[in-house]
């Protein structure tokens, strides 16, 4: 199970430069609210990355290695579309940079790594436990994770849209519609959160059955149902949360908070997972995607960094 998996992330690091350059790209349209154009250059390399897939792996028999040579290729054309279609809206290359602003931008993103590694670490560790218990257990672990992780990021749009709108509003002074895009991007979060939970507790059975035909990998699977059915109302929210923060530029926050669950939650993980298997690794991740929840729900109550100007008060303290 090591070897292919080493195998597999070597060919995906060829994939990290076009990764990088593709999201760069997609914040710039959405900072133009423009979101069809990275729609369609995402489309166009996943139905590559589609086509390729069988093709490699299958007809020339290159195995998994096959899949990662697929998805780099695909990965190098929406960066390339992205980068095409971006040049005819701005200066790709600018005459001059100011130098606080370059320091911002660094900030800005030293911030946002720390929360991805804080992420990645979280999910990393859980994924390590999981494959403790052997490839059949890791087979099945994988299909929830996947499910998981798929319906987790149709909330991201919803987050990407509030992102864009808030910002908006918000650099504008026009902090009464910022605060109605708040809650109203909640609240429709949270009700499709709760239809993805509706719908994989219906249908995760023969959701699973897409992946694998192995009987055992799919009672492990379809173990985790609970789980993953039962996380989407928080995902959601947790997803819709993360827009909002950068739609008002709160990155400390973003970042700092993401730390400490992140910490608290993988605690967790280690504790329990020798002791419950796959339900203790499960537990963790629900627990990651509640405190995020919890400590989002905090920060925008408080009233505090930016969110203060979404106090009614506070607006007319000012006018």
């Amino acid at each position: 199970m090591r070897m292919p998996a080493e195998q597999f992330l070597t060919l995906r690091a060829f994939g990290a430069p076009p990764i990088v350059v593709a999201l760069a790209a997609q914040g710039t349209f959405r900072g133009f609210k423009d979101t069809k154009t990275p729609l369609y250059a995402v489309g166009a390399g996943n139905l590559v990355n589609a086509i390729l897939d069988p093709i490699l792996i299958f007809s020339f028999g290159l195995g998994i290695g096959g899949a990662a040579v697929a998805t780099v290729i695909s990965e190098y054309l929406t960066a390339i579309i992205l980068v095409w279609k971006l040049n005819d809206e701005v200066l790709l290359i600018a005459p001059s940079i100011g130098g606080k602003r370059v320091v911002q931008y660094l900030k800005s993103g030293a911030l946002l790594t720390g929360r991805t590694i804080a992420v990645i670490t979280t999910t990393t560790l859980a994924t390590s436990m999981a494959a403790k218990g052997g490839p059949t257990q890791m087979a099945g672990y994988q299909i929830c994770f996947e499910i998981w992780l798929a319906l987790s990021l149709l909330n991201d749009a919803l987050a990407l849209a509030g992102q864009t709108l808030l910002a908006s509003d918000y650099s504008q002074g026009n902090y009464d519609l910022a605060r109605q895009v708040t809650y109203k991007v909640l609240q429709v979060g949270l009700i499709m959160g709760v239809a993805l939970a509706v719908i994989l507790f219906l249908g995760f059975g023969a959701l699973s059955s897409l992946f694998s035909t192995d009987s055992e990998v799919l009672e492990i699977a379809r173990s985790g149902t609970l789980f993953v059915a039962g996380s989407q109302p928080m995902n959601a929210i947790a997803f819709v949360l993360d827009g909002l923060y950068y739609g008002v530029s709160d990155f400390g926050f973003a970042a700092y908070s993401m730390v400490l669950v992140g910490f608290i939650s993988s605690a967790f993980i280690v504790l329990t997972a020798p002791t419950f298997g796959l339900a203790g690794v499960w537990g963790g991740l629900f627990l990651f995607m509640a405190l995020r929840v919890l400590a989002g729900l905090l920060r925008l109550s408080s009233r505090s960094g930016p969110w203060k100007l979404l106090n009614p008060d506070s607006e007319e303290e000012n006018s």
